[in-house]
């Protein structure tokens, strides 16, 4: 038994809609239901709710499985994987929902409604108009058989509306929210299933979760308003209800919904970019949910150890794009030299430096020049600029700051003893290029600033970056001394 719930087997779904890219906050979603799933030995199901045809692609619904798997969630049961409980796409469960709709129309429970989007539109505005809530308010509950003749006569194709109790409190028991209460008389009777016989999600989530055995409906707090009407058909169904979980929106730094100004909202985005699914994991693990201990890196396995949805927030989670730089960075240090260039290789591809063909020597070379940028970025997208100077020697100063060090009295001496040095070393490593700077402010007299940093500004145009005696060894001799050689001839240093 779970801690999280009163039951031997946990079932939660992630159930998307294939309409466009699949959006961080549905990878939120999708992540808490994996961790409550994992937490508890329970089975994560993946649905597909594709009822939407206009909008609904195969496109899209690759996408979202796509980034799932690069986001290391794996489903138990659902689309591709099979399961007792399928069909695992909607469109594929028509003849279920029917068998359903007939029973409630058979019922009473739900009733055919002939009135016209015009008409509907007519009804809402006059709502409107003496401040009440727009709602259906019964025109076609009580039809009688002539009238029904008549419309069926004029070519209306009715919608199938849920016959909503009147004066009734529908309390829904959230793990995040707590107790919530609705009322019924202010919910008027809605459609379940539309004109062209295709249910709508309120009345196909209701069915699917059932006949799935859904235990525990965790989902994001846009749905809270949906689930009286879904409460409502469970009871009308005979269906056990679900435990809802209703966690929090995301907001941006400003506080408002999370939009494309606040940065990517698309998980494949992000991927693009370089993150790591791993950085992009723990970080989302964070919004709206609280570890007990000041912990905030945490691998997959740590997340659904420690994982609770008594430790999720009902307000609102902040997207801190600064945040996630922090923990993708960490994971980014954590990568070999060979992982690290493997992130790195489309970005470096797209920039021109590597064919993606090399081998050997040349290979090993590109695997040092990528390290060299490890402590300095978040996102693999920022390593083919880190690593620019490896691949051209033409370059310029990075600002007036960078180029006044270069106009101090001490940086022709320090230049020249660089010069002078590096064609007699007979090794050209990171010890070796450590010594030479050492017997560089030894023979100068100089304090290490003043040696190391006309010597970056010489080599690279930059007053940060890698560190010199990595790069040094990767650029050669040949190539230091001409890029050290150019920058001073612009400043006018006669060497």
């Amino acid at each position: 038994m779970c801690s999280d719930c009163n039951c031997q087997e946990v079932r939660v779904r992630f159930a998307p809609s294939p309409t466009g890219p699949f959006h961080i906050g549905g990878a939120r979603s999708a992540l808490f239901n994996y961790l409550l799933a994992r937490k508890t030995g329970g089975k994560l199901v993946l649905r597909i709710e594709d009822t939407d045809r206009e909008r609904s692609t195969p496109e899209s619904e690759e996408n979202i499985k796509a980034a799932l798997k690069w986001l290391g969630m794996t489903w138990d049961e659902g689309v591709d994987v099979g399961g007792p409980y399928g069909p695992y796409h909607q469109m594929e469960r028509l003849d279920i929902y029917k068998k359903y709709t007939d029973q409630l129309l058979a019922e009473g429970k739900a009733y055919y409604c002939y009135c016209t989007d015009e008409e509907l539109e007519a009804e809402r505005q006059a709502l409107s108009a003496k401040g009440e809530t727009p709602r259906y308010m019964g025109k076609c509950a009580h039809l009688t058989a002539e009238q029904i003749a008549q419309y069926e006569a004029e070519g209306r194709k009715p919608t199938v509306r849920f016959r909503v109790p009147k004066d009734q409190q529908i309390l829904i028991h959230d793990l995040v929210r707590g107790d919530v209460v609705f009322d019924s008389n202010g919910i008027g009777d809605f459609v379940i299933v539309k004109s062209d016989g295709i249910p709508t999600y309120n009345y196909a989530v209701v069915i699917d979760d059932s006949l799935m055995h859904i235990t525990h409906v965790i989902r994001a707090e846009e749905h809270l308003s949906n689930t009286p009407r879904q409460c409502l058909i469970y009871d009308a169904l005979g269906f056990p209800k679900p435990t809802f979980g209703h966690i929090s929106l995301i907001l941006g730094k400003d506080h408002t919904k999370m939009s494309k100004r606040h940065g990517a909202t698309s998980v494949d985005q992000y991927r693009q970019l370089g993150y790591l699914p791993e950085g992009i994991d723990n970080f989302l693990a964070l919004l709206g949910w609280s570890p007990k201990g000041e912990q905030e890196i945490f691998s997959m396995e740590e997340l659904a150890k420690e994982f609770s949805m008594d430790s999720v927030a009902k307000n609102p989670a902040v997207f801190d794009l600064d945040k996630l730089n922090h923990i993708n960075q960490h994971y980014m240090r954590q990568l070999s030299e060979e992982a690290l260039y493997e992130v790195a290789k489309p970005h470096m591809l797209a920039k021109g430096y590597i064919t993606g063909d090399e081998e050997g020597e040349k290979l090993a070379w590109l695997h040092k020049v990528v390290a060299t940028a490890k402590e300095y970025v978040y996102c693999a997208s920022q390593i083919p600029d880190m690593v620019e100077m490896y691949f051209t020697d033409e370059f310029g100063f990075e600002n007036e700051e960078a180029e006044a060090v270069l106009k101090a009295e001490t940086v022709p001496s320090v230049i020249n003893c660089l010069l002078t040095e590096l064609p007699n070393m007979e090794a050209l490593d990171i010890p070796a290029v450590k010594a030479l700077f050492k017997k560089i402010q030894k023979t100068t007299k100089l304090k290490g600033k003043d040696v190391f940093m006309p010597i970056r500004v010489a080599l690279t145009g930059n007053q940060h970056g890698p560190e010199l005696a990595a790069m040094i060894p990767l650029l050669g001799v040949e190539r230091t001394a001409k890029r050290v050689k150019a920058s001073c001839a612009k400043v006018g240093i006669e060497l």
